[in-house]
């Protein structure tokens, strides 16, 4: 049954950027593995660019399209909005669209790569006897929810992810640079920004999910100055709110950085396109190794070896004081803090210009 040509497969895994993007790996590799499969996935509308770009109609099974290479069908579940306004007259009707849209397309499994509570209840909208997750999930009352448990064993988390997917069928599944979708507007206007001169294309994006993961902007500042002024071509990616930090950083190289505040489509375009990202752990630096760019990731409170750089080449900057913790603090970690611009900068041109990884 798992190998029939219409088996029917729901991936749920909601958000944020960078665990979309570690997830990409196992479902990019079950995509290989069983081409006939109808795999759809379930994620938040801000996410889509990650799966499909905005004019794709859906993919025909058998079909990749650089609109939608991977997966067949999204469902949008918003559940942040959903959060906000849980008693609203919208939510209600959202959520029981939704339940009735999952309930109807006849899944023969359903896999929580999330392994969160919101994620396990909407896994079972799909009223689908089997159920996979982890035996060991981010919240354990998630487990609950699963018709079946896997033990994971990798040390990274797109190892872990792996591991549950190779459940479904009993494959061996190995790691599989993702395929992301190609925006044709978006491509074309990335190929129009570096046409201009042709050199290296160092991305920076200095912003972080909260504070005791952001390395210093003035640091950030130094290092782009420096590299601008060893002929590279810096940008500095702007995430919402972020606009102001990557001003700071333009100022600091003269105007000879560029500040871009692009949407999604735009970012993985820019991406596909630099020589090198430069960045904390951040969905930035997972979609740069996803698109396999070299990165130099500066890491503070959380630990590379779970979520850190993968299939690609990379240089990861951590003090070995610094301890895994995931609380949301605002200060820098302290481990982070005494990480300077030039072991930054080496790493960099280690990167850029000898080819090492480490």
């Amino acid at each position: 049954m798992h190998t029939q040509s219409k088996y029917r497969l729901l991936v749920v895994r909601l958000g944020a950027m960078g665990d979309i993007l570690h997830a990409l790996p196992a479902v990019t590799a079950l995509r290989q593995m069983h081409p006939g499969w109808i795999i759809d996935w379930v994620v938040e509308p801000r996410w889509r660019a990650l799966l499909a770009a905005e004019r794709s109609a859906g993919r025909d099974t058998g079909s990749p399209s650089p609109l939608q290479p991977i997966v067949d069908r999204l469902h949008f579940a918003p559940t942040r909005q959903w959060r906000k306004e849980p008693l609203a007259r919208k939510t209600r009707r959202e959520i029981a669209a939704l339940r009735r849209e999952l309930n109807s397309s006849g899944y023969d499994t359903v896999i929580d790569l999330q392994g969160a509570l919101r994620s396990a209840v909407l896994a079972s909208m799909a009223d689908c006897r089997r159920r996979i997750g982890e035996e060991a999930p981010r919240e354990r009352i998630a487990r609950l929810l699963f018709t079946e448990r896997v033990s994971t064993w990798g040390a990274h988390v797109i190892e872990q992810d792996l591991e549950l997917a190779a459940a479904i069928a009993g494959d061996d599944l190995r790691y599989m640079k993702p395929q992301l979708p190609a925006d044709p507007a978006a491509e074309a206007w990335a190929t129009q920004l570096f046409s201009a001169n042709d050199k290296a294309a160092v991305l920076i994006n200095p912003g972080a999910g909260w504070g005791a993961k952001r390395w210093p902007i003035e640091r950030y500042a130094s290092v782009a100055r420096s590299l601008a002024d060893r002929g590279c071509q810096v940008l500095v990616n702007a995430g919402p709110g972020e606009e102001s930090l990557a001003e700071t950083i333009v100022q600091a190289t003269g105007g000879s950085a560029i500040q871009l505040t692009a949407s999604l489509e735009h970012l993985i375009a820019v991406t596909r396109r630099v020589a090198l990202v430069v960045a904390g752990d951040t969905g930035p630096l997972h979609l740069a190794c996803a698109l396999g760019r070299p990165v130099v990731g500066i890491y503070g409170p959380t630990d590379p070896s779970r979520n850190g750089p993968y299939g690609t080449r990379f240089k990861v900057l951590r003090n070995p004081t610094s301890k895994r913790d995931h609380t949301r603090n605002e200060a820098p970690e302290a481990g982070l803090l005494t990480i300077q611009p030039d072991e930054v900068l080496r790493a960099a041109e280690e990167l850029l210009y000898s080819g090492a990884a480490s």
